[in-house]
């Protein structure tokens, strides 16, 4: 008998899980200190004002904050595509948001989301200045949004999604359908993961951000 209900227990779990773990980073678990001289020889980039965020490794993570209008992206574009994904989970907190923010009135800044890019096909960000980009998702964590809300940012209408999953302060655990998500949107086989990253903007608003990111896995189907 308890072996039969451990064997339960053993699949349930994996079922919660979501399949076979195809990357996984803990932040928490890499040397403390600067995260631009920590993590770049590792491969990730740091971009736009990424680098005046102060991204420092912590006991929460990569931490970010900033009381001025900035923009940043960091990330890591993947040696290997992350083909049948399923989901992500994501564990990372906000502590402060940026006064002004909210996708609901077209004021889309945010004091962190994630950036998920999948295939190599490129599309139009829709104008002539900004760069093609390939179909991504960024969900975010907002304190005036709709949580489970599909929001378009004012770029790459036809390849950008955004969803708000949290209005809550500190941690908290993010499962996102990339592969259900991907075939509701554009009705097609959902693409490899190739990228992912995580930006603050608060361009435009006031009082600044600060948040962290503490672990990122993704699953297979």
């Amino acid at each position: 008998m308890k072996k039969t209900v451990w064997g339960v227990l053993l699949m349930t779990a994996a079922v919660f899980a979501g399949g076979k773990v195809l990357y996984s980073i803990d932040f928490t678990k890499q040397p403390k200190g600067n995260a631009v001289s920590i993590l770049t020889p590792k491969g990730y980039e740091f971009l736009l004002d990424s680098k005046k965020l102060n991204p420092t490794i912590t006991a929460k993570g990569v931490e970010m904050s900033t009381h001025k209008q900035l923009a940043g992206l960091w990330g890591l574009r993947l040696k290997q595509p992350l083909h049948n994904v399923g989901s992500v989970v994501i564990e990372w907190g906000v502590e402060r948001f940026p006064k002004g923010a909210n996708w609901e009135q077209g004021k889309n800044r945010l004091a962190l989301g994630a950036i998920i890019a999948l295939g190599t096909q490129k599309f139009s960000s829709g104008v002539p200045f900004a760069p093609s980009a390939p179909y991504f998702f960024g969900p975010f964590i907002g304190e005036k949004e709709k949580v489970g809300k599909r929001y378009l940012g004012r770029l790459y209408k036809k390849s950008g999604r955004y969803y708000c999953v949290s209005n809550q302060k500190g941690l908290v655990k993010t499962r996102f359908e990339i592969d259900k998500k991907f075939r509701q949107e554009f009705g097609t086989q959902t693409p490899p993961v190739v990228a992912f990253g995580f930006q603050m903007n608060t361009q435009g608003t006031q009082g600044g951000a600060k948040a962290f990111v503490k672990k990122i896995t993704f699953y297979s189907k």
